[in-house]
């Protein structure tokens, strides 16, 4: 487990026509917004795991907040001495499950979140302790609005020790102190100085992602299906399970393409698509090891962030997108450029000829000719 600094972890952006919220911390090593070497990102994701399992061994359930904390959730998950229960919230419809606590989150763009409650239950039984994770803590309003919905449901969690783990903490001491009141714990790689950075983006001049039109279909990719099924963190996963699931599903990735054996490619980039992170970065950690290739990972996203071109800003591109998992909503991919390969990562039952082409298009923008949409 490596410490981490400020200057690594936080980027100032300035959120796109958000009333509520002017500016958006962006991790350039957390594998979401921006482009990064799958063991770079991989490294810091657990070395959160490594810190809270050093001080909470005894945890049996991991919940991670989507969306762009499901991968740190599932890393923090991984790291636990004893087997252990990860499921992440989702914002994703999913038809066959009927029973879900629903949230809203404080201060975000998406205030749909929903949590499976199937077998919550019974998960709850077999723990003392469960951890909460996201990226980043800002405020204490989103994670006390949501135990207390836990509560409502499940009073026996009250007896629990329950805390937050983040990548970054930036709650107030008093909020802190709130917490610690209402019977939660916090863990963090860092805690920065209390700062609000809202004047600070204020000198940004930023506009809009541009839209991709997605019936123009010029770009070209090779569709592949995996012969291993990921398993879905939505619905709970078995992490001992799920770790393997995803390095079965990354090598099978390799031998269908003969990876090892054929590669001549010198850059490659693994994009996850929304809330499929964590199978994405497993893939771009095991391609890295086995080639010689500059390999990256990222995922799109549905942060809608402004692009500007200053010093020091680090979305300095981005394309409006089609999401992979609802016709009707919008993704965002940032800081696109040309790569020897880009091998696009989803867990999206749809095969929508819009959603496909859409990011496809994006790609072919940036000049990426050989592009694969494997799936899981």
């Amino acid at each position: 487990m490596r410490n981490y600094t400020e200057h690594e972890l936080l980027r100032l952006a300035k959120c796109f026509h958000d009333t509520d919220k002017t500016y958006l911390l962006v991790d350039p090593l957390q594998g979401k917004h921006l482009p990064v070497k799958p063991s770079d990102a991989m490294d810091m994701l657990r070395s959160l795991g490594q810190l809270v399992s050093e001080k909470y061994p005894e945890t049996r359930l991991v919940i991670g907040f989507a969306e762009t904390a499901t991968a740190v959730g599932m890393a923090v998950a991984e790291e636990m001495p004893d087997d252990c229960i990860y499921i992440h919230t989702t914002r994703d419809n999913i038809l066959q499950e009927s029973e879900w606590i629903e949230f809203q989150e404080e201060k975000s763009h998406v205030t749909d979140q929903r949590l499976l409650a199937s077998h919550l239950e019974k998960w709850f039984a077999n723990t003392d302790t469960i951890v909460f994770v996201d990226d980043e803590i800002s405020t204490d309003e989103t994670i006390i609005n949501y135990i207390e919905q836990l509560k409502k449901k499940y009073p026996e969690i009250g007896k629990k020790k329950l805390v937050v783990a983040s990548i970054i903490d930036r709650a107030t001491k008093e909020e802190n102190e709130k917490m610690k009141a209402d019977g939660i714990e916090s863990i963090s790689l860092i805690r920065p100085n209390e700062t609000d950075f809202s004047k600070d983006v204020e000198k940004y001049d930023i506009c809009e992602a541009d839209e991709i039109n997605e019936k123009i279909g010029v770009g070209r990719y090779e569709s592949l299906s995996s012969r291993v099924n990921l398993m879905n963190p939505r619905l709970g996963v078995n992490t001992r399970e799920y770790v393997e699931n995803c390095k079965m599903f990354a090598y099978d990735y390799v031998i269908q393409e003969k990876l090892a054996e054929e590669c001549d490619c010198s850059s490659i980039l693994i994009l996850g698509t929304e809330e499929c992170m964590y199978p994405a970065i497993v893939l771009g950690e095991i391609i890295e090891r086995n080639t010689k290739a500059n390999v990256y990972t990222y995922s799109t996203t549905r942060s809608p962030i402004g692009i500007c071109r200053a010093d020091g800003y680090p979305i300095k591109s981005g394309y409006r997108i089609k999401s992979f998992y609802a016709n009707d909503r919008k993704s965002y991919i940032y800081n696109l450029k040309k790569y020897d390969m880009v091998i696009v990562v989803t867990d999206s039952e749809r095969d929508s000829f819009c959603e496909r082409h859409s990011l496809i298009e994006a790609l072919f923008k940036e000049r990426n000719e050989k592009v694969v949409l494997y799936r899981g």
